[in-house]
């Protein structure tokens, strides 16, 4: 089979952590062709989407890649076409994802479905189960989040299209830097934002949680927030840690994981702060070899073999 991975530029790809990586060296060892291109060499000629694409050899090890050939290829040449590139869900996203439609549409299987990518914001898609979520607010006037934070007294507050935790911040009544806080984050109430009751479990981790079209994967990877630092995100310095799913969060995942495959979610990353979902990351889940490493669950296999089912 040949797979296509839309991705960042391979030399910002860390070949020790990067899922993409797992994913493409998972293919490779299963016998598989891999492709990568950028989203900047997508391109539509006459209707038809296509890419300047990499043939690329990935080392079992920490080694890197080699790049076997480049050539031009029409996406719906591919068995697989897996859009990795990280936020933000900027423009050029956004256009990105509307090439990848066209694909899609001359018959190309893309994954996750550009509509999909689209829809669902990774911070705004958990309002889709209010039953598993903290007290929220999405607001961008700055006299309804001051009466959520009145009211619940330590909160977070988030920009909505950021990853890795950028923009996070705790607030209480009297933190003197709320105002310019909030400010700075609602672009002066022109951009709303997403606040939420401080979660004191956080202290155990903010749990990373993967679905693989529809198949919820055994282990969670609990990101462990340094001293002081109200945020786990492992860009953020926090520490990773995999353990198994508690009761609450095979609930949770249960409850998500058809939701999530019905709209073309093919993989997914939940993300929990004890027993509350914070977010739905769609568009590029990561933690594959973390898990991997620390409890033998082969996650980027799995995926592969997923893929491999068509």
């Amino acid at each position: 089979m040949k797979f296509l991975f839309v991705v960042d530029p391979l030399a910002s790809l860390k070949p020790h952590k990067d899922s993409s990586v797992a994913m493409m060296r998972a293919a490779r060892a299963r016998g598989h062709d891999v492709h990568v291109c950028e989203a900047r060499q997508l391109y539509v000629r006459l209707g038809v989407a296509c890419a300047d694409c990499d043939a690329l050899d990935v080392a079992p090890g920490e080694d890197g890649f080699r790049v076997l050939a480049r050539r031009e290829s029409p996406l719906a040449e591919f068995d697989a076409v897996v859009m990795r590139t990280d936020p933000p869900v900027d423009t050029g996203y956004l256009l990105a994802s509307h090439l990848l439609g066209i694909a899609e549409a001359n018959g190309a299987r893309v994954l996750n479905r550009p509509s999909a990518l689209r829809d669902f914001n990774e911070k705004l898609a958990i309002l889709n189960f209010p039953q598993f979520i903290a007290p929220t607010l999405v607001a961008a006037e700055k006299i309804e989040i001051e009466a959520f934070l009145l009211e619940h007294r330590d909160i977070i507050v988030k920009p909505l299209t950021e990853m890795g935790g950028a923009g996070i911040f705790r607030l209480t009544p009297h933190d003197p830097n709320r105002n310019v806080i909030l400010e700075t984050l609602t672009r002066k109430g022109q951009r709303p934002i997403m606040a939420q009751r401080y979660l004191p479990d956080i202290i155990d981790g903010d749990k990373r949680i993967l679905l693989i079209d529809g198949e919820v994967i055994p282990f969670a990877l609990a990101r462990i927030p340094q001293p002081g630092e109200t945020r786990g995100n492992l860009a953020a310095g926090g520490t990773a840690r995999a353990q198994p799913l508690s009761e609450r969060d095979r609930e949770i995942a249960a409850a998500i994981a058809p939701w999530a495959r019905e709209r073309g979610i093919f993989l997914a990353g939940l993300d929990v702060i004890g027993d509350c979902l914070t977010e739905i990351n769609v568009t590029s889940p990561t933690g594959f070899q973390e898990i991997t490493a620390q409890t033998g669950f082969d996650v980027a296999a799995r995926f592969v073999e997923a893929l491999e089912r068509g």
